[in-house]
């Protein structure tokens, strides 16, 4: 069953979230007005069926807009491959192919033009940060910038699989990072970027010799063999939210006014575990907007997130949203726990962001047409007076314009 026009583009517009805000103490709302609420949803690589054929894409994006969304999440750097045109990758000859959709279309391109026209803000989400596969050409060519545990291993298992991690404290990696991000940024002219809980290490890393010796000129120490050892995890912590600030402020010159996004695990795993201090990202000024995963199964254990310090020193300082997980393809969410949890960050004055577009009407237990209507009566309460700011200006894109707009699918 087709699906119906939920809202007009007029009303659709409405939703853009305003300039990012720096880390200053929380500004005061003018009277008779309410803050615009943060409203997101990841593109990952498995919606690239969607993103990849234009007229999919396009009702796609109308869909979300007459829901109400306001923010998307592009995965454009995964599994070692741009999914973008990148001739940083491609010089670098650890991708031989130029990353395009169906209809020979610059995939990112049209999907952050078609999002502007509807008023959807789209963030390039840079998804897999220092990680990358183990077999991947860029982990084949440079052998020695991957860091390593303390018995010699190179790899871990995550979400995605095995992957062995660049070393965040090499320059020559922080010089790749910092040449992709600003290549999408500039490229594009997008309003963003995003990183998340990958923009990290996981805590057993760090025994190469690169990083030993780094540290032994630091310290006047060896590393300690305990990986958990504070002073240790705060030495690597530090390091990487140094290149974090490096990489923020070379994004801004390059754009001014672009939102650097985060989306890191709950602090208390992201720090301890991941050597991910967000906190101090977000106190320094170098996030402008937090968006903190806790992907719980149940209200009991995802409630006293929302209580933790952090949160809601964050959310005086800038726009906040807790990530829910609206499914997975063995793990359906059910349409009741999704309104409960959005109905528990608004009650704390948070957002809500989904992982990930294609489980948010397809994976669910309840059908399609169902969840689509509990999503617009979900988020169908936006106050009038919300108008936004003027986006960032656009830059002219290498692809023709998108189609007109088109109806949703059925």
């Amino acid at each position: 069953m087709a699906a119906p026009r939920l809202l007009t583009l007029v009303l659709a517009t409405m939703l853009q979230l305003p300039q990012p805000v720096r880390a200053q103490p929380a500004k005061t709302e003018p009277a008779n007005t309410v803050p615009t609420e943060l409203r997101g949803v990841w593109l990952t690589a498995n919606d690239m069926p969607v993103l990849r054929d234009r007229t999919r894409m396009q009702a796609t994006l109308d869909q979300l807009a007459d829901l109400r969304f306001n923010r998307l999440y592009a995965v454009v750097w995964n599994g070692g491959m741009a999914y973008y045109p990148s001739q940083v990758s491609e010089g670098r000859q650890f991708q031989n192919f130029t990353y395009r959709g169906l209809q020979g279309q610059d995939v990112i391109g049209e999907l952050i033009a078609a999002g502007r026209s509807r008023g959807l803000m789209v963030l390039p989400w840079f998804e897999f940060g220092f990680m990358a596969p183990p077999d991947s050409e860029l982990a084949r060519r440079h052998r020695s910038w991957l860091t390593q545990k303390r018995d010699g291993g190179l790899s871990s298992i995550s979400a995605a699989g095995e992957v062995v991690w660049l070393n965040p404290f090499r320059p020559e990696v922080q010089q790749l990072i910092t040449e992709l991000v600003l290549e999408v940024v500039s490229q594009y002219g997008a309003d963003g970027i995003q990183f998340d809980d990958h923009m990290s290490l996981p805590r057993e890393f760090g025994y190469d010799p690169f990083t030993v010796a780094l540290y032994r000129k630091e310290t006047g120490r060896e590393p300690p063999a305990n990986e958990a050892e504070p002073g240790w995890v705060k030495w690597r912590a530090d390091r990487i939210t140094a290149f974090m600030e490096q990489l923020a402020t070379a994004v801004r010159k390059a754009r001014p006014g672009a939102i650097i996004s985060i989306s890191p695990n709950y602090y208390d795993f992201a720090y301890k575990l991941q050597l991910q201090d967000w906190r101090s990202w977000v106190q320094r000024g170098i996030a402008d907007e937090l968006l903190i995963q806790i992907y719980r199964p149940d209200l009991a254990s995802y409630l006293p997130q929302l209580e933790k310090p952090e949160v809601q020193e964050s959310l005086g300082l800038i726009p906040t949203a807790i990530a829910v997980m609206s499914g997975q393809r063995n793990r359906p969410t059910p349409l009741a726990l999704i309104r409960q949890k959005v109905e528990a960050n608004r009650a704390k004055g948070l957002g809500v962001a989904f992982f990930y577009l294609e489980s948010l009407w397809s994976l669910g237990p309840e059908p399609a047409a169902e969840r689509l209507s509990g999503l617009a009566n979900l988020f169908g309460d936006l106050p009038d007076q919300l108008l936004p700011d003027q986006p960032l200006p656009s830059k002219p894109l290498p692809e023709t314009p998108p189609p007109p707009y088109l109806p949703p699918l059925p």
